[in-house]
């Protein structure tokens, strides 16, 4: 009971300051002294208290969006295992529930950015789910290499193993996948090289673009349940890259919270030391990730 409430307060309360970290990180690159390592939850609290203005174009899509977008996220995070510990909800199949409970944010996501009617917004809303197209494959490849080590379509379980099963045999797999979900993890999170967060060109967005319209508590909502996307992603990769049981719960917990901070470092590393990449070139990018992971699994069976 107690790992399951630690559970659900790191999933809900970790989330913002691992954004926090990122752009701590991207500072300390740039020699800048950068914002305060807890900005991220000052703006959600500003914006909880801003009011909302809503285009009379809109419908009902454009309010509930963002709502619906985060509870699906939050219901994801439920299925994936943090560190060694259990998942709140398990069951067999639960793995294709977790890749269309994310599909399902971002497909009301798009929606609200189409209901506004605005080019910018629809622009946005296009390349975001033509991404997705790209991304979604890598996710099933990667699942499907720990389904194929752990011989079970339980989320949890082959999330685990790595850990329970061993990397005898499997290590080059894991490389490969780890490389391919660090990708779409970056490209799920609208990072670079493939999106800018901090961007103000509209031309050049992809996610910021579809949320030019939402303001105080919705915009709220939309920022907080990227940063717990985020999180979850980093979650499942982090069970590819570092399985680790030391058997002392206060010991794991530990050490799974300074690997989700050290995910963070990397991911404000890659955004220091690349620049973004043309609009072009990004299919590209989630192309080799699907080879990775699509290599990582040939190699397993082979």
């Amino acid at each position: 009971m107690i790992n399951l409430l630690v559970h659900f307060v790191l999933m809900l309360a970790m989330p913002p300051l691992l954004l926090g970290v990122i752009n701590k990180t991207k500072a300390l690159f740039a020699g800048r002294k950068g914002l305060p390592l807890l900005q991220n939850y000052y703006d959600l609290i500003k914006l909880a208290r801003k009011d909302v203005v809503i285009s009379q174009t809109t419908t009902w899509i454009f309010v509930a969006a963002p709502v619906i977008s985060l509870t699906g996220i939050v219901m994801a995070g439920l299925l994936v295992p943090l560190g060694p510990f259990q998942s709140p909800i398990s069951f067999t199949g639960d793995l294709i529930l977790f890749a269309y409970l994310l599909a399902v944010g971002r497909f009301f996501t798009t929606a609200a950015a189409l209901d506004t009617g605005s080019p910018f917004e629809g622009m946005g809303a296009a390349r975001e789910v033509t991404f997705a197209c790209l991304s979604e494959p890598v996710l099933f490849f990667a699942l499907l290499v720990l389904a194929k080590m752990s011989g079970t379509l339980i989320l949890g379980d082959l999330l685990h193993a790595p850990l329970t099963v061993g990397i005898q045999g499997a290590a080059a797999s894991l490389v490969l996948v780890a490389i391919g979900m660090f990708i779409v993890l970056l490209a799920e999170n609208s990072r670079i090289p493939v999106d800018d967060p901090n961007t103000h060109l509209e031309l050049t967005m992809i996610h910021e673009a579809m949320v030019l319209d939402h303001s105080g508590p919705l915009l709220g909502l939309i920022l907080y349940g990227a940063s717990v996307k985020l999180f979850v992603l980093s979650a499942v990769l982090l069970h590819i890259l570092f399985p680790f049981q030391s058997g002392y719960a206060l010991l794991d917990w530990s050490l799974f919270m300074v690997e989700m901070l050290g995910v963070a470092v990397a991911i404000g590393v890659v955004e220091s030391i690349m620049a973004r990449l043309q609009m072009r070139h990004v299919p590209y990018l989630l192309i080799a990730a699907i080879l990775f992971c699509a290599f990582g699994f040939v190699l397993l069976v082979r």
